[in-house]
């Protein structure tokens, strides 16, 4: 269990000293110790404290708090588990209920990096979100560079591993415009500030976080167009492929047409058939049927179909 006062950074403090409500304050507990003090808040958490039920991030308006739940990608693997958390508040602080470290982490890091010239809990909350997705842009530059790499490849003509490695990268955006679609929606409801627990002239951070989500949404979404042009770029390749084993096999039937017409010819073994008794015979239709696929092969050079 960890408290601390939202002052110029964050100081850890008593329990007792944050029922003072000298200064607005953050708490960290898992579920079983926010049981052992729930009946010394003001605040109730009207939810399910099972933290394996976290399926998204919201946040929900009751009477005498604000709650919601928070679930964290790894922005290493998005698409893998989440960091799964609770969290109540009102205007006198903010508590997370985190059976894992997650929330612990982000704490100490924005106790340790943060000063405010005017501190506040709408302050600490726009830091705390702000730590959840510090990585992400880094992420996207990453899977842009991935799909990249594989254009590059598709161009190439190496083709057969691609189409599933978008599949993978599309579910990871998907994952992301998602998981984007909820951090907007729960800023719009802290910014909506329906029990007036944030001071109007700090809703601008909540308006401010919003804005940087929403431009890592279009992000995400310029990457998803991307993939629906490689897919393009994919299939095109492969029409471009299926082309040119049509045009090779279109070739060879083209030149064996004729010496086929010899063969089945000179294969009828008429009587008077000159060439059949003509000495030089046989090394003339060789040499025919050489000089038959040398043209040929010459023509469809000039024509550029080889």
């Amino acid at each position: 269990m960890e408290h601390y006062l939202i002052k110029e950074t964050l100081i850890p403090c008593s329990f007792e000293q944050l029922l003072e409500h000298k200064f607005q304050s953050v708490s960290v507990m898992t579920p079983a110790e926010y049981m052992t003090v729930s009946d010394r808040f003001s605040m109730n958490i009207d939810m399910d404290l099972d933290l394996k039920n976290v399926a998204y991030t919201k946040a929900v308006v009751n009477y005498d708090a604000l709650t919601g739940t928070l679930n964290i990608p790894d922005h290493i693997h998005f698409s893998d588990d989440k960091f799964q958390m609770v969290f109540v508040l009102d205007e006198t602080g903010i508590i997370f209920i985190d059976e894992d470290s997650y929330a612990s982490d982000v704490v100490h890091e924005i106790m340790i990096k943060r000063k405010w010239k005017f501190p506040s809990l709408e302050r600490f909350i726009y830091d705390f979100l702000e730590e959840t997705i510090k990585y992400d842009i880094d992420l996207l530059a990453k899977l842009e560079s991935d799909l990249s790499e594989i254009e590059d490849g598709i161009m190439k003509g190496n083709i057969a591993a691609y189409p599933m490695q978008l599949n993978d990268i599309r579910y990871e955006l998907m994952d992301m415009h998602t998981h984007y679609e909820h951090l907007i929606d729960m800023s719009k409801e802290f910014e909506e500030n329906e029990n007036d627990f944030f001071d109007e002239e700090n809703l601008r951070y909540f308006r401010l976080f919003a804005e940087r989500v929403m431009r890592l949404q279009d992000t995400v979404d310029q990457e998803k167009d991307y993939i629906v042009q490689l897919r393009s770029l994919v299939s095109e390749q492969l029409s471009i492929r299926q082309n040119n084993i049509m045009t090779l096999l279109t070739v060879i039937t083209t030149i064996f047409m004729p010496l086929t017409l010899i063969v089945g010819w000179y294969g009828m073994n008429f009587v008077y058939m000159p060439e059949l008794k003509w000495v030089y015979g046989y090394p003339a239709v060789i040499i025919v049927s050489v000089l038959i696929i040398v043209i040929s092969l010459i023509w469809f050079k000039k024509k550029k179909w080889l």
